[in-house]
């Protein structure tokens, strides 16, 4: 009798434990929705509409972007300096960047990130229209992109 008192008490406190672990362990985050499109123009470079995804884990936030825009060159993995900047509800930007690409052959549309950010709860972020949207540095060469459409869905919102 007393062994089985002892292991239901043992089950009830390790079961007690693993939801305090629970309760207390950080969030990863969440953002909705978790991609959008958006059109861009990037003037001699093309333009169109590209795909974004967003990820969030606490403050930090990655964005990555597969556009149509296309490289007349083959561009190496991790050779693409990018910038996006994203408008902020109510006034201000967030700003992710980063040098993290896929290999590019000549020809080919142009993905870049994750790029690095940071965001607080409850950020709105959208495109930005007041300047240079999306900035990518390929070989010394500044290719700038200006946002032609919001988002589709909505903003990103943070959690």
């Amino acid at each position: 009798m007393r062994s089985r008192s002892t292991l239901g008490t043992v089950a009830v406190l390790t079961g007690a434990l693993a939801a305090a672990g629970l309760a207390f362990a950080p969030t990863a985050g969440a953002v909705a929705p978790g991609s959008a499109t958006a059109s861009y123009d990037c003037g001699s470079w093309g333009g169109g509409v590209a795909n974004i995804t967003a990820t969030q884990s606490g403050t930090s936030a990655t964005m990555t972007i597969s556009t149509a825009v296309t490289t007349p060159i083959a561009v190496g993995a991790d050779q693409i300096n990018a910038t996006l900047t994203l408008a902020k509800a109510g006034g201000g930007t967030r700003v992710f960047t980063g040098k993290k690409n896929p290999a590019v052959g000549a020809g080919q549309p142009v993905t870049i990130g994750p790029l690095s950010g940071t965001v607080a709860s409850g950020d709105s972020l959208n495109s930005y229209f007041a300047g240079v949207a999306l900035k990518m540095v390929i070989f010394g060469v500044t290719v700038n992109c200006d946002a032609v459409t919001s988002q589709t869905p909505g903003p990103f919102v943070f959690s």
